[in-house]
C-alpha cells in the first residue's frame, strides 16, 4: 500500500520501513545498495569493504520488498574512497549525491506508473519530486519527510553566515544550491499531502513556507542505553563533537569557546571535513583529536569516554547525536535550531545555548568542568532521559499517522515470514 524510497537508507529511514513492514502495509522499499551482510559473497572481502557494506545491509523481513538501482551509487562510493572528485561536483556530477537522488526518483515515478495497489508514497526531501508528480496524477497520497528545516530559513542563516565567518563559507555547502535545486525542494513541498519533521524547530522553520499539507512531529529514537557504570569525569573536561565539520553545525563558535578555556578542556572531533582548503578548520583539526571516520560502534564507544557532547549547530533537523550520546550517558549543550529544546532538560542533562555563542558554550563547559559531582548526576539523568526515547514509539506513531492520513488503508497479506 505504501511505496518508501531512499538511496542510501539512514537509520530514521530503515526504522520507518520497519514500522511499514511490521504493520503490513509496506509495498516496496526502493534505494540504491542493499547488501547481505550473511550472504557467503561476504566473507570474502577485505574488512574495510565489509564494514562499508554493512552500512546498506538491511533487517531480513524487508529484503523480499527492496528494489534497488545500484550502478550510480556503486559509482559515486568507488570514487569517493580512491579520492577522485571531477565526478561528484556539488549538482552537478553524474556521480554527485544529487544526482544519486534524482535517479532513483526517477526509477520510482517510473515503477509508480505501473503498480495498481499503492495507495501512498513516502518520499523525503530532494528525492521525491518526479515521484510526486506521477502519485498527484493518479490520486495517490504523498508523504513527505523533511529531516531538516525549511530551506528558506537556511539559506537566510547561511547568508548572515557568510558575513559573520566568511573563511568559513566553503563548508556551507547548503548555501551553495542552485536556483533550480531549492525551486524542487518548494515543488516537493507543495506537492505533499502531508510532511512528516522530527522536531519542533523544523516544524518551526515552515512557517515561512507556503502550502498546505498538515504537519506530524514525530521525533526519532535512541539507541539501546550502555551498560555497566559511566565514567566519571577527572583531570580536564573531555569534550566531544560528532559530525560533518563544516559552519551548519556551528564549529567556528566551539573552537573559540574552546580556546577561551585553554588548558581546562580537551576536545575530540569526529567527522569529515565538509570541505577542504578551509584555514580555521585545518588549523583546528591540526591542535585537537580529530578522526574523520569510525565504524558506528566505536563513535558510541568514544562517546563513553568522554564527559559532555557540544553540538551548536546553526541549522538542524534533529541531531540524531544528541539522543545518542545520552543514551551513552553523555550530557549534550546544543542550541534551540536543532531538537534540543524536545530532548533536554535545561540543567539536568544538558543545555541550550543561543546560535553563534562561543561564551554561552565556554560557560557552560568552564560550569561543568568546575563541577564533577553535578556532572556525574547529569550522565545518569542523560542516559534514563533517552531509555524513555524509544525507535519503537517512533514507528509506532509514524504507522498511526499513516493510517490517519491514508483513507481506508488496506494491510497487505504477505506470503513471507518476517
Amino acid at each position: 500500500m505504501i511505496l518508501l524510497s531512499h538511496p542510501t537508507g539512514n537509520q530514521n529511514v530503515r526504522q520507518a520501513a520497519i514500522a511499514f513492514r511490521e504493520a503490513e502495509l509496506l509495498t516496496e522499499f526502493w534505494t540504491c545498495l542493499s547488501w547481505n551482510a550473511e550472504g557467503p559473497a561476504n566473507r570474502l572481502l577485505p574488512a574495510r569493504v565489509r564494514r562499508q557494506l554493512s552500512r546498506r545491509s538491511f533487517h531480513p523481513a524487508l529484503r523480499p520488498l527492496i528494489r534497488t538501482t545500484p550502478a550510480r551509487e556503486i559509482g559515486r562510493l568507488l570514487t569517493e574512497a580512491l579520492g577522485i572528485s571531477a565526478f561528484s561536483a556539488h549538482e552537478t556530477g553524474p556521480l554527485s549525491i544529487d544526482a544519486v537522488f534524482s535517479a532513483l526518483d526517477r526509477k520510482v515515478a517510473g515503477r509508480l506508473s505501473e503498480l495498481t495497489d499503492c495507495q501512498a508514497v513516502y518520499g523525503y526531501e530532494d528525492g521525491a519530486l518526479a515521484t510526486f508528480r506521477v502519485a498527484q496524477e493518479r490520486n495517490i497520497q504523498r508523504l513527505y519527510d523533511l529531516p531538516i528545516g525549511y530551506w528558506r530559513v537556511a539559506q537566510r542563516i547561511y547568508a548572515e553566515e557568510r558575513e559573520r565567518e566568511p573563511e568559513w563559507a566553503g563548508t556551507l555547502s547548503g548555501a551553495h544550491d542552485s536556483a533550480e535545486k531549492l525551486a524542487r525542494k518548494e515543488e516537493e513541498l507543495k506537492l505533499a499531502t502531508h510532511v512528516v519533521v522530527a522536531s519542533s524547530f523544523t516544524r518551526e522553520t515552515l512557517r515561512a513556507a507556503d502550502f498546505s499539507a498538515g504537519v506530524s512531529v514525530i521525533p526519532y529514537g535512541a539507541p539501546p542505553v550502555a551498560a555497566g557504570e559511566i565514567v566519571s569525569a577527572s583531570g580536564n573536561l573531555r569534550v566531544l563533537y560528532v559530525g560533518s565539520l563544516g559552519q551548519r553545525k556551528g564549529l567556528s563558535y566551539l573552537f573559540q569557546a574552546i580556546d577561551l578555556l585553554g588548558p581546562k578542556v580537551e576536545l575530540t572531533l569526529v567527522g569529515r571535513k565538509a570541505a577542504a582548503g578551509c584555514r580555521p578548520l585545518e588549523e583546528a583539526v591540526r591542535r585537537h583529536h580529530w578522526m574523520p571516520t569510525l565504524p558506528h560502534g566505536e563513535v558510541l564507544a568514544q562517546m563513553q569516554r568522554h564527559d559532555v557532547l557540544v553540538l551548536p549547530s546553526l541549522f538542524e533537523g534533529f541531531g540524531l547525536v544528541i539522543l545518542e550520546a545520552m543514551a551513552q550517558g553523555l550530557p549534550v549543550i546544543t542550541t534551540a535550531h536543532t531538537a534540543g529544546p524536545d530532548l533536554i532538560s535545561e540543567g539536568g542533562d544538558g543545555f541550550i545555548v543561543p546560535i553563534r555563542s562561543a561564551e554561552a558554550i565556554a560557560g557552560k563547559l568552564d560550569w561543568l568542568a568546575g563541577n564533577p559531582k553535578i556532572l556525574q548526576e547529569m550522565k545518569q539523568a542523560a542516559r534514563k532521559k533517552a531509555a524513555g526515547r524509544r525507535w519503537a514509539d517512533y514507528r509506532d506513531s509514524l504507522v498511526q499517522m499513516a493510517r490517519d492520513v491514508i483513507p481506508n488503508p488496506v494491510p497487505i497479506s504477505y506470503a513471507i515470514s518476517p
